[in-house]
């Protein structure tokens, strides 16, 4: 699909990874390929695209892989095969030893961005700075690609209103969240609640992937600036596709100046 007139689809699809990484690379190129058949140049694969368990602690150190490693790869050639954007959550190897929860915006020129979750999941139980290097917070992830200026957070960012309104100050007009939000007691609305707000309070379309039950609420959804539903998921596996439209940013941003209008900044 050709951009016109500020016109982009975008797609955000839903599944369970699992703990092989092979099983999910093939599994994510086949995604990658539904969604582009359906018209959508800005393709947003889950949070633990690369490897999931249910213990990650245990499992994602041994599972992790570099920038260069197959997963990405694998990213790199898709987005390539179809003049897209894809944006997908790996646990990424570092350098410096570690890993990282990390998401990457590739194209065919290769990797556009790579994002360390800042925000680890300390939360409902689950502790993630047990095993996960935490990113840098001066981080502002803003790609500019397919007309447009995407802002990437992950998951837990969400309940972090200074993410998304960072990643707006730096430019972004849309702002994306792969996500393994972990199923619970109102955790499915706390989801939905939450990525609308970020929509309607930063004036931003927001396309958030989250995985499939049975470690995730599902709900993926993707919603304009003012929040309204254009695309939704339940709990079944799929791909919401909708079209996001910067006339309608335009628009918005004139009835609902909220960005003009505030008195206050995010350092």
């Amino acid at each position: 699909m050709e951009e016109r007139d500020g016109m982009l689809l975008a797609a955000a699809v839903q599944w369970a990874p699992g703990e092989d990484a092979g099983e999910n690379r093939a599994a994510a190129a086949r995604w990658i390929d539904a969604a582009a058949a359906r018209g959508a140049r800005l393709i947003v694969l889950p949070e633990y695209s690369q490897h999931c368990s249910k213990d990650l602690a245990a499992t994602a150190p041994g599972a992790a892989e570099t920038l260069e490693g197959p997963f990405v790869t694998m990213l790199r050639e898709r987005a390539a095969a179809h003049d897209a954007l894809v944006i997908a959550g790996l646990v990424e190897r570092l350098d410096a030893g570690g890993v990282a929860n990390t998401v990457v915006a590739v194209d065919a020129e290769g990797v556009r961005e790579a994002y360390r979750k800042v925000h680890l999941y300390d939360a409902f139980g689950t502790s993630e700075s047990d095993w996960l290097t935490p990113g840098d917070p001066a981080q502002t992830p803003v790609v500019e690609a397919l007309g447009t200026r995407i802002g990437i957070q992950t998951c837990y960012d969400l309940r972090f209103p200074e993410s998304t309104r960072r990643l707006v100050d730096a430019g972004a007009d849309v702002i994306v969240v792969p996500a393994e939000w972990v199923r619970g007691p109102q955790k499915e609305r706390h989801w939905t609640t939450l990525v609308t707000a970020r929509a309607i309070e930063s004036t931003v379309h927001v396309v958030a992937a989250d995985q499939a039950p049975p470690l995730a609420a599902g709900c993926t959804l993707i919603v304009d600036p003012m929040g309204i539903p254009l695309a939704a998921l339940g709990d079944e596996e799929g791909i919401a596709v909708a079209p996001i439209d910067a006339a309608v940013t335009e628009r918005t941003r004139v009835r609902n100046p909220s960005l003009a209008n505030r008195r206050y900044r995010v350092a």
